[in-house]
């Protein structure tokens, strides 16, 4: 005869649990923490005796709550004093430059406010006359290694 195997399922939640903890240990993003939290429930319901499925279901339940309900607030308060400011790619949108190489129909360089100078292409058709050196553009979009730019209209340095 085979043992009743849901006298072990308390091991099961405590694995299951252990498990969410450190998987949120690594994402740090409060969903596993809410599902280890609603799996207590569900653990607190096998030690009063209810049966398994009415332990997955209070485990549900409470992982559900508290992953619409709780883990936004956490979300707000770990972001509060965060700085916005830009960074990486998302610095470059709208960021001023200069030509540095004459930008045509086959692309060019520009050197950007920030010191970096990039390969350079017009977002959308490019003009008739190509760019002279020193003229003013803003960055519109990076796709790969390639700033897409429009002409500025700041007056060309020295003109």
């Amino acid at each position: 005869m085979l043992p009743d195997l849901t006298q072990y399922l308390w091991i099961v939640w405590l694995c299951f649990i252990g498990v969410c903890v450190i998987i949120e240990l690594l994402t740090l993003e409060f969903t596993f923490l809410m599902i280890a939290t609603g799996s207590l429930g569900g653990f607190a319901a096998n030690l009063l005796g209810a049966p398994w499925w009415v332990q997955i279901l209070v485990a549900l339940v409470l992982a559900v709550l508290l992953i619409l309900l709780i883990r936004p607030v956490l979300l707000r308060l770990t972001r509060k004093g965060a700085d916005p400011t830009p960074t990486n790619l998302s610095a470059l949108y709208g960021m001023s430059g200069r030509v540095v190489l004459e930008l045509g129909e086959n692309g060019g360089q520009v050197k950007l406010a920030n010191g970096e100078t990039w390969t350079a292409a017009f977002e959308g058709s490019p003009p008739e006359v190509p760019l002279p050196i020193g003229s003013a553009v803003v960055v519109s979009a990076i796709r790969g290694s390639t700033a897409f730019v429009i002409p500025s209209t700041e007056r060309r340095a020295g003109a």
